[in-house]
């Protein structure tokens, strides 16, 4: 069964930003979605949104998709996490990424050597430090040293454990995840073809190391969505969007495998170029189609039912690229208003 959430996208400044995250958390609680997202940049931090979210609705989920694992130490990623579980009883995602090496050093002046096993190091002592309240936790590694005797009483968190989910692209961090994750953070580029292919072949091989069962790693996509009565307009957002993404190496084997690499290297040609038409011009139809969603408003819901297998949650999202703040809110509105049909209707009860 495939369950749906939203991001939780804020407009305006100072408290009013963050008013209309809470309402758009809300509307997505009582459209049925599973969960709502935040996130954070060089600029802006995921956890203060989910806080203003906890405290605003009932029953959703909140996730990070996603937080900078480097970017807080280990005791206050799990302090952080205790608070936002407590304030929400108990409905936290940690969905943790690194960025680039580049970013890592350039961003959070830490060396960009090894993001997964940096990663797999880090859920080691998170889970650790969820257990402060049972003792010491001693811990020397590659990258983290933390050596924490309480001096007073610690309350047991309102969870025995919290889901981490961890952003992964590559073999590695895939493998990670299927190691020591409890989710895979899907990208905008994954199509269900690459999920069900490579994506579940290295999430198996690393679930084999701990003797888990790939099937207890919840895999979660994140779909484009540009929808608008121009459907035109809608297919060059995502185009444009996809060619962002495309121009990096990271991406190659998804391209190879769906047989666009040829496609590809125009695409970076153009990215090299600053040649915005052709850039457009060159992410093929198929792409388009097999990467995301662009129709006008009224098809959007059966969009949504014809969605391929593959992931057991999708993220829904406005393009992340090119959109204005008002396009992107109308999008998230449009967003909901299909969901609510899909998720009321006999298809959407059945995925």
């Amino acid at each position: 069964m495939t369950t749906f959430g939203v991001n939780a996208f804020g407009v305006g400044t100072g408290r009013r930003r963050f008013e209309t995250m809470t309402d758009l958390a809300r509307e997505a609680e009582e459209v049925g979605c599973a969960a709502v997202w935040t996130s954070e940049l060089y600029s802006r931090s995921a956890t203060i949104p989910m806080a203003a979210i906890a405290a605003g609705t009932e029953r959703i989920s909140i996730g990070t998709n996603i937080a900078y694992g480097v970017g807080r130490s280990p005791l206050m990623w799990a302090a952080e996490a205790r608070d936002l579980d407590e304030l929400s009883g108990g409905r936290i995602i940690l969905g943790l990424g690194n960025g680039t090496p580049k970013m890592m050093e350039a961003w959070h002046g830490v060396s960009g050597e090894a993001p997964a096993a940096r990663m797999a190091e880090l859920l080691t002592v998170l889970k650790a430090l969820w257990r402060l309240h049972e003792g010491p936790v001693d811990h020397d590694g590659r990258f983290y040293h933390v050596h924490i005797a309480p001096t007073s009483e610690v309350p047991e968190p309102v969870r025995p454990t919290i889901p981490i989910w961890i952003a992964g692209v590559n073999k590695l961090m895939l493998r990670t995840a299927g190691e020591h994750a409890d989710g895979l953070v899907g990208h905008p580029m994954f199509t269900a073809d690459y999920v069900r292919g490579p994506v579940a072949e290295d999430i198996a091989v690393g679930a084999r190391r701990a003797d888990r069962d790939p099937g207890d790693i919840t895999i979660m996509g994140i779909r484009m969505c540009a929808i608008d009565d121009d459907v035109e307009l809608a297919r060059r957002q995502v185009a444009f969007a996809i060619g962002q993404y495309a121009a990096s190496r990271v991406y190659d084997r998804l391209f190879e495998l769906h047989g666009w690499s040829s496609e590809q290297k125009v695409i970076r040609q153009a990215a090299r170029d600053r040649d915005t038409d052709a850039l457009i011009r060159a992410v093929s139809d198929d792409m388009i189609d097999a990467i995301a969603i662009a129709c006008a408003p009224g098809e959007f819901p059966g969009r949504l039912a014809d969605l391929p297998a593959g992931f057991d949650h999708l993220d829904l999202i406005a393009p992340p690229w090119g959109l204005t703040d008002e396009q992107t809110r109308n999008v998230n509105a449009e967003i909901l208003s299909g969901l609510r049909q899909h998720l009321s209707s006999p298809a959407g009860i059945r995925s």
